[in-house]
């Protein structure tokens, strides 16, 4: 190997790589969403650096790739500088592909050279559920057992084990307009710790909510999946599947009398259907949405009544990639995970 192969300093620069498969095993849930706690502070902090990611159209295949770079200040120096590109191809599944394909970029935060690549679209749904986890750890009930997973999809998976990850769940409904996905998600996911035995499919949004804690929407809907009406006084919702302005799987009426909570201002003004609509329709005032990091910071106030409506939006930031990948990479070296390549 010549110097130029090694590099001037002449060391060889060893890349680790990380399956679907071992990212998943990296990424324990529970762990999963105390790095979205620390992710969600960084970022209200002000120790993250995350442009709106860039979207780029192939007109062709109807579909977007999105770039998500982030770089994260850890004052202890544990920096985490990624970038993640996730296509959306809607053609995929015909062809015998996920609708989702992804990759994340991990770089040394002080010296940028390349020090891994992780699948993306199992890290994305992970860290994404961790989300919901932790939002749903800080805003609803503690009494909370029943929750309704809206979209029987590889979100609305994370979702639930999410859920179960910070509350005692006793009974789970699924919503979804294909049956056979119900009720493969119901085969798949009923009894896996700590996700409960009892999960049951609805006939309609209305059934479900009827005994409702806790509601996750993990759809790609362009009109709201369930009426306010039915929505129980003190139920928390994780609002994770839209993320354009066009997607609205929410009322945007709930936002009226919702307490609402966020990832990162910008990008939710930017990117989310029913924020958007609700700030048309005059139902809610930009400045009354609280990031969830000034929550975790300790700068605002939580749930203050068990009658209370609380309302988790997320669109996805890329602090919350970086610190995903960061976990992942650490496991990995604990638990003797992936694959180091020369690069």
């Amino acid at each position: 190997m010549s110097e130029s192969e090694k590099g001037l300093s002449g060391k060889i620069n060893l890349m680790k790589i990380l399956n679907a498969k071992e990212t998943r095993q990296a990424l324990p849930m529970r762990a999963a969403i105390e790095a979205m706690k620390k992710a969600y502070a960084a970022l209200s902090g002000g120790h993250a650096e995350i442009p709106l990611r860039t979207a780029l159209p192939i007109a062709p295949e109807e579909a977007t790739s999105l770039f998500m770079p982030a770089y994260v200040h850890d004052p202890e120096g544990n920096d985490a500088l990624t970038i993640k590109i996730v296509s959306l191809f809607p053609k995929n599944p015909s062809r015998g592909l996920s609708f989702i394909q992804a990759a994340v970029l991990v770089l040394d935060a002080q010296s940028g050279k390349t020090l891994a690549l992780l699948e993306g679209s199992t890290l994305t749904a992970i860290r994404t559920g961790a989300a919901s986890g932790a939002a749903t750890d800080l805003l609803a009930r503690p009494d909370s057992h029943t929750v309704t997973i809206f979209g029987a999809g590889a979100q609305g998976r994370t979702q639930l084990e999410a859920v179960s990850n910070v509350r005692e769940i006793k009974t789970v409904w699924i919503v979804d307009t294909d049956e056979k996905s119900a009720q493969k998600f119901v085969d798949e996911m009923s009894g896996l710790t700590p996700i409960p035995a009892d999960i049951r499919i609805a006939r309609d949004a209305k059934e479900a909510l009827s005994s409702t804690d806790i509601i996750c929407t993990a759809t790609t809907s362009t009109s709201p999946v369930y009426q306010v009406a039915d929505v129980r006084p003190g139920t928390h919702i994780n609002g994770i599947g839209s993320y354009t302005l066009e997607m609205i799987e929410n009322p945007p009426e709930l936002l009226v009398s919702a307490s609402v909570f966020i990832d990162e201002k910008n990008a939710i003004l930017a990117e989310a259907g029913e924020i958007g609509a609700a700030i048309r329709e005059k139902y809610l005032d930009p400045n009354a949405m609280t990031e969830l990091g000034d929550l975790i910071l300790g700068k605002a106030r939580a749930r203050q009544s068990a009658e209370e409506i609380t309302f988790f939006k997320s669109v996805g930031v890329a602090v919350q990639d970086a610190l995903a990948a960061q976990l992942a990479l650490q496991n990995a070296e604990k638990f003797n995970l992936g694959q180091n390549v020369e690069f």
